[in-house]
């Protein structure tokens, strides 16, 4: 099979719906029936939903499992640089020849019927993963919860719900509560769920949906808690208090969705003292707070400390200004591009205090990115200089000519990520 041959049906399926997002389950049910019902084979399911950390707690939990010797599937959404990003099988990325098969299996299966692309590759990656022993699969939501292409399984052995914010209104509603009510949609009769911190009024919605469905609630600030202290972790449930390093992926945000990591781990049962640490330790997350050291893009600029995050609301620009706040004093700069379906000023208004001067740029082969001139104008509006650049490339030597040691910080999206990555070769 060529190398050539997902990324052709990929390119295919993108042509089955008008839409990119239409969320119902009715077309997703339709096609895992005539594939035999794929999501009732899988090893047993952990589901996360969340605002902000879904990723890096599924990436947290999986390293921890790991650790304990389990085999792990995992989805997510979206890829950063190649589509066989969002599916491992039993701890590997799916292969080329794999995907393909199993992406032209399930085209041939939909035939000419209406289906969304993130609801046929989701039905892809559930049969991949039926059809591959392991002990977990560990499903990410990719937008909303309660009508999202994942939420298919019955009876998964747990789920979680990392903080919630607002985001996506034009879908999940423009309240919290309304966004709550579509993420506590995973919630399950009897199938108790880990609940990172959240908003009150967000915690009302979930706890009433919880209750409703019987389900146990493992509630962040109730049944565990976690925090720094003295440059360590500290974690707290009823079996006990743990002391462990910081998490190693960036930010006092991951000090939360290690905790909720740690608690998802420890009602599994697999919370030895390897595997517990492996939590914090081992995680890998691409484009969440990325120091970039190696790469063509590092080579234009070799004395600034160069950065990469993806996200891309107002909450993950809080987190965002609280670490660059925590860092060393540095001449610190924005390249930022952004949908135009986001609160810009939302998100930036936290870095505005952090930063000197913002370039802003268009994201590459994206028709919906705001366009730079726009970002430019939102950043000047929460009191940042600001100014356009025609490219990364362009935005990169403005600042090296000003400032060849300063601190760079690439942000706004994760399509703008998964640019920045395949460009960096």
């Amino acid at each position: 099979m060529s190398a050539q041959g997902s990324d052709v049906i990929l390119d295919r399926m993108m042509a089955l719906h008008p839409k990119i997002i239409d969320l119902t389950l009715d077309r997703v049910w339709r096609l895992l029936e005539a594939l035999g019902n794929p999501q009732d084979a899988l090893p047993p399911v952990i589901h996360i939903a969340g605002t902000n950390g879904k990723g890096s707690t599924q990436a947290m939990l999986r390293a921890g499992l790991e650790a304990a010797e389990r085999r792990v599937h995992a989805y997510t959404s979206p890829h950063l640089a190649r589509f066989h990003e969002r599916i491992r099988l039993a701890g590997e990325l799916i292969s080329e020849d794999a995907l393909s098969a199993v992406l032209d299996e399930c085209y041939r299966a939909n035939g000419t019927d209406s289906i969304t692309y993130f609801e046929i590759t989701t039905c892809a990656a559930l049969l991949a993963m039926s059809r591959t022993p392991a002990d977990y699969t560990l499903l990410e939501v990719g937008l909303g919860g309660r009508l999202d292409a994942t939420n298919v399984v019955a009876r998964p052995a747990l789920t979680i719900i990392t903080p919630i914010s607002i985001d996506h209104e034009q879908y999940l509603g423009d309240t919290l509560a309304k966004i709550a009510f579509e993420k506590a949609g995973i919630i399950k009769r009897g199938v108790p769920c880990v609940v990172g911190p959240q908003p009150d009024e967000a915690m009302a919605v979930i706890e009433d949906v919880a209750a409703r469905h019987g389900a146990p609630l493992l509630a962040h600030g109730q049944h565990w808690h976690v925090q720094a202290e003295a440059g360590r972790m500290t974690y707290q449930d009823e079996n006990g208090l743990l002391d462990l390093p910081l998490p190693n992926l960036p930010g006092a945000h991951q000090i939360e969705n290690a905790g909720a990591a740690l608690a998802a781990l420890r009602h599994l049962n697999t919370g030895e003292d390897v595997a517990e640490a492996a939590v914090v330790t081992r995680a890998v997350w691409p484009a969440r707070m990325q120091r970039l050291d190696t790469g063509s893009l590092t080579e234009a600029a070799p004395e600034a400390e160069l950065w990469l995050d993806g996200g891309h609301n107002a909450s993950a620009g809080q987190a965002l200004g609280r670490h660059l706040a925590s860092l060393p004093k540095r001449p610190t700069y924005l390249i930022c591009g952004i949908l135009n379906t986001k609160d810009i000023s939302g998100y930036l208004r936290p870095l505005a205090a952090e930063a000197d001067t913002l370039i802003a740029v268009s994201i590459p082969g994206e028709a919906n990115t705001l366009p730079a001139e726009d970002t430019a104008k939102a950043a000047r509006t929460v009191g940042m200089q600001a100014e356009c650049a025609p490219d990364i490339r362009a935005a990169l030597a403005r600042i090296v000519a000003e400032a060849p040691r300063a601190r760079i910080l690439i942000c706004g999206s994760l399509y703008l990520a998964g640019h920045i990555l395949r460009e960096n070769t």
